[in-house]
C-alpha cells in the first residue's frame, strides 16, 4: 500500500498536473490524437490498481465500430482502457462525480440517462456521430455489472439506436465487436468465486469498501479478448447481431474463466 501511494504522488499526480490541461485543449480544438494521453492514462492505472492486463486479438480500426462487453467493476475501464483507443458509453451519474466525471469527459465519454427513456435517442446520435467520424465506442451492453462467472443478456436498444443514427450520419455500416473481461488470478492464483468481492462491485458494499478491496488487493490478472467483429447495415437484425455478440462473449469468459483455448478471438 506504501508502494502504490508513492506511485501516486511521484508518478501519477505529476501526469495529471500536465496532462489534464493538454488534453483539454486537445478535445477543444479536435485534434485527431486525442486518444494518446488518455490511454497512457490508464496504463498508469493498470500499475497503481495492480492490474496485470493480456490482450488477447485486437480491437477493430479504421472504421466505425462499436465495441459490446460484459462488465465485472469499474476497473474495466482501466484495463481496457489501456489497450485500445476509443470513447465509452456510461450512466449519466458518472458525469457528476467528482474527478471522476472530468476525466470521463476528457476522454469524450457519452452519457446515457437510464432514468428517462427518450433520452436513448440523445445517446444514440452522439454515438452514431462519433463512429460516423472513424471512431471506437465501447458500450457495456448488460447495462450493469455481475460477478464474473456469467454474462448477463445484452440489450439491443442502444445498438440498435446506433444502427439508425449511423444511418443518418452517413455511414453504411457499423462493426460490432464482442469484447470480454476475465478477472483470472489474484496474486497468481485463480481467482475464486469467494475472492471475487475484491474485483467486482459487490452492490452490497459501498464505493469506498469497493476501492479499499481493491486498492489494497493482490495484483490482479485480467485478460481483455476481442472478438471477430460482426457488420451491422441498416437492414440487418440488430437483436440477432447483438444475441450473436452476446454469445460471444459468454463462450469467451467461459475459456478465460477455465483456462480452456478461446473461440472467436480476433487475430492481432
Amino acid at each position: 500500500m506504501i508502494l502504490r501511494a508513492l506511485f501516486f504522488f511521484l508518478i501519477i499526480v505529476p501526469f495529471l498536473i500536465v496532462a489534464i490541461p493538454l488534453q483539454a485543449l486537445i478535445v477543444a480544438l479536435k485534434l485527431p490524437f486525442w486518444t494518446v494521453l488518455p490511454r497512457a492514462f490508464h496504463r498508469l492505472g493498470c500499475r497503481f490498481l495492480g492490474l496485470r492486463v493480456t490482450v488477447i486479438g485486437s480491437p477493430s480500426t479504421g472504421r466505425p465500430t462499436l465495441l459490446v462487453s460484459n462488465h465485472i467493476s469499474w476497473t474495466d475501464i482501466v484495463a481496457i482502457g489501456s489497450v485500445a483507443e476509443l470513447a465509452f458509453v456510461a450512466k449519466q451519474e458518472v458525469s457528476r462525480w467528482f474527478f471522476v466525471g472530468l476525466m470521463a469527459d476528457l476522454q469524450k465519454t457519452i452519457y446515457v440517462d437510464r432514468t428517462r427513456r427518450s433520452d436513448a435517442g440523445r445517446t444514440a446520435r452522439q454515438m452514431g456521430q462519433h463512429m460516423a467520424d472513424g471512431n471506437a465506442v465501447l458500450l457495456f451492453a448488460e447495462g450493469q455489472s455481475d460477478i464474473g462467472t456469467h454474462v448477463l443478456p445484452f440489450r439491443s436498444a442502444l445498438v440498435g439506436a446506433a444502427q439508425h443514427a449511423m444511418e443518418a450520419a452517413g455511414a453504411s455500416e457499423v462493426a460490432i465487436q464482442p469484447v470480454t473481461v476475465a478477472y483470472t488470478r489474484l496474486q497468481g492464483l485463480p481467482v475464486s468465486r469467494n475472492e471475487r468481492s475484491m474485483i467486482a462491485w459487490i452492490k452490497s458494499k459501498s464505493v469506498g469498501q469497493n476501492i479499499r478491496d481493491i486498492l489494497g488487493g493482490p495484483v490482479k490478472d485480467v485478460t481483455i479478448a476481442f472478438g471477430t467483429p460482426l457488420p451491422l447495415t441498416a437492414n440487418d437484425n440488430r437483436k440477432r447481431v447483438t444475441k450473436t455478440a452476446e454469445n460471444q462473449v459468454r463462450a469467451m469468459l467461459v475459456a478465460l474463466n477455465r483456462g480452456l483455448p478461446l473461440p472467436h478471438t480476433q487475430d492481432r
